[in-house]
């Protein structure tokens, strides 16, 4: 038996990159698993991959930055698993620029997807996960957040303004048995990364070659695949981690500890 059978989890971000592997994980030991994504092409082929393999998924289409459609998409997949047991929330984007070039419009971009969109999905799985007696969170905040390179002070921002969620969320729910943890991922083989690798690479530098040199700065030598992390996302959520909370849990291959 699974710790996720009869088990019910939203995962926002579900789409592609790490979202759609945690779901896809999920979904392979036994949880029944709600999918947000803003891009309706992409839930239905993780569905379809998901029910392929055996497991079981519904989507509900919504932008995170928009609070009611986030409040109508956790209200009605909560609804259609049976109730909520677990929330993680991946949705992201990228953006690098310093700040005389960055428009404000881009702040509200990045900010409002990465942070704004956090906090809503939060706010509306939370009712839901009270009525359960308890449940865990796994947000996404970046090592970004923590050592940043130049262009980056919006995303960093972003990630930053997630970690520091994260450690008043545990604080303010704990005594629910709600748990909030974040992931704070490194160089992760994603389409976000490449997104990263296609704003920052130079006139004539390959991108797939910027990524692989991203990978080869951590200590164990390469990037990380996207199951890689979302088995960390799978433990956070289960009651593996139960006494787990307000806690930013690296998953970078010892970079941080080489940035110092």
């Amino acid at each position: 038996m699974s710790a996720f059978d009869n088990k019910s989890a939203i995962v926002t971000g579900a789409g592609r990159g790490i979202g759609a592997g945690v779901a896809r994980m999920l979904a392979a030991r036994g949880a029944r698993v709600g999918l947000v994504d803003i891009d309706t092409a992409n839930l239905e082929r993780v569905r379809r991959s998901i029910e392929d393999a055996g497991g079981s998924a519904v989507i509900a289409t919504a932008d995170v930055t928009s609070e009611d459609q986030v409040r109508s998409a956790i209200d009605s997949l909560a609804d259609r698993l049976g109730g909520l047991d677990m929330l993680a929330a991946f949705a992201g984007i990228v953006g690098y620029a310093a700040a005389p070039d960055t428009d404000a419009e881009a702040w509200d971009r990045i900010m409002n997807t990465n942070a704004r969109g956090a906090f809503l999905c939060v706010k509306h799985a939370i009712p839901h996960l009270r009525d359960r007696g308890g449940g865990s969170i796994v947000l996404t905040s970046s090592i970004m957040a923590f050592a940043t390179e130049k262009a980056a002070g919006v995303y960093s921002a972003s990630k930053a303004a997630v970690a520091a969620l994260t450690n008043t969320l545990a604080l303010d729910h704990a005594e629910e048995g709600i748990r909030v943890n974040a992931l704070v991922p490194g160089v992760i083989r994603t389409e976000l990364l490449e997104d990263a690798a296609q704003a920052l690479a130079e006139p004539g530098q390959d991108p797939s070659e910027l990524v692989e040199s991203w990978g080869r700065r951590q200590p164990i030598g390469r990037s990380i695949d996207p199951d890689e992390v979302a088995e960390v996302a799978l433990f956070l959520l289960s009651d593996a981690a139960s006494a787990v909370t307000g806690s930013c849990y690296r998953v970078d291959g010892g970079l941080l500890s080489r940035l110092g």
